[in-house]
């Protein structure tokens, strides 16, 4: 993954617990993604 590469839809649960899609976000501005490598592991 590159920046500026689409991402395919999908979804995760947030600090309330409520499950929330990307594309939801997306519907009320811009998101920006941080993805992190798993803890303990090579990068």
């Amino acid at each position: 993954m590159n920046i500026g590469d689409p991402v395919n839809d999908f979804t995760a649960v947030n600090e309330d617990g409520e499950r929330v899609g990307l594309y939801d976000l997306l519907d009320k501005g811009p998101v920006v993604l941080f993805f992190y490598p798993k803890a303990k592991t090579p990068l």
